[in-house]
């Protein structure tokens, strides 16, 4: 059951936040939706949006300016939060581990894997609740029309979510992901954590692994900043460069001097990849 937290207007539609009971995650999940104006009168296509490391359901829908562009193209956008949360879900006093860095898989650890299942959260558990709950277009098969971003460890999820899922998004984009998990110490940490020793595991969810198996027929869009203090460090993004070289996998890649890491640089390019996602989602 639906709870609305809170709803506001907004470019002719409504930013609302919601919270439910999710069977996946074992306790109540927040995320943010915004209605653009045409779901008043016809089913609209979904955008889904992953956030990153310390983030919520809410970073995305306050810090991106979205919803001018998603109002004047009919797209509907969904942020879900980054991790279950409250005061039954386990937690440690690190930022890029536990609450708000549940990166975006499916844990078999304990104490994580009663409640952090973020990769079948976001890929079965919340579209069948928003295709439920509110307007989303439909192919001529009944499926969802529907694509995938994120930033950061988001990036990281969409690039994750969208390979492993063509079928389900018709298209993929990312800023400043996560590219090469396995050899980022962000990634390592995660994927030990919530995964073990088990490097088959750990393979599942990174991106240029995964693109020995799988790819993706539309060309994955990625914006990086220049001046992102995380790119060489923890990205990785030549490895997936890299990646997409050997699989064929399109790529468009664009690197921007003097950007950074944060929402600054998301709110100067989010409306290119909103459009990029409209092509695919008005196929």
């Amino acid at each position: 059951m639906l709870k609305k937290r809170s709803a506001f207007a907004s470019f002719g539609g409504s930013t609302e936040f919601y919270s439910h009971s999710s069977d996946r995650c074992k306790t109540d999940m927040n995320f943010a939706v915004y209605l653009p104006p045409q779901a008043q009168t016809t089913p609209v296509p979904v955008l889904y949006f992953l956030s990153g490391l310390t983030c919520t359901d809410e970073t995305f829908m306050i810090k991106a300016g979205a919803q001018r562009i998603a109002s004047e193209l009919g797209i509907m956008l969904i942020a879900p939060d980054t991790s279950p949360r409250g005061d039954r879900i386990p937690d440690v006093e690190e930022w890029d581990f536990g609450v708000g860095a549940g990166f975006y898989v499916d844990a078999v650890v304990e104490p994580w894997r009663s409640n952090f299942q973020m990769y079948s959260y976001v890929t079965n558990e919340l579209p069948k609740l928003i295709a439920h709950s509110f307007p989303v277009a439909k192919s001529s098969t009944g499926q969802p029309i529907q694509s995938i971003c994120g930033h950061s460890m988001g990036g990281h999820g969409a690039l994750v979510c969208g390979l492993r899922n063509a079928e389900a998004y018709r298209s993929i984009s990312a800023f400043a992901p996560i590219g090469a998990p396995m050899e980022s110490p962000w990634g390592r940490k995660a994927l030990q954590g919530y995964l073990g020793d088990d490097h088959g595991l750990w393979q599942d969810y990174d991106a240029s692994e995964l693109l020995a198996e799988y790819d993706h027929p539309a060309p994955i869009l990625i914006d990086q900043g220049l001046q992102d203090n995380f790119l060489e460090t923890q990205l990785k993004l030549d490895s997936f460069e890299s990646a997409c070289h050997r699989s064929a996998q399109p790529l468009i890649l664009r690197r921007h001097p003097e950007y950074d890491h944060g929402y600054y640089f998301i709110a100067s390019f989010i409306e290119d990849h909103l459009r990029h996602h409209h092509r695919y989602l008005s196929l």
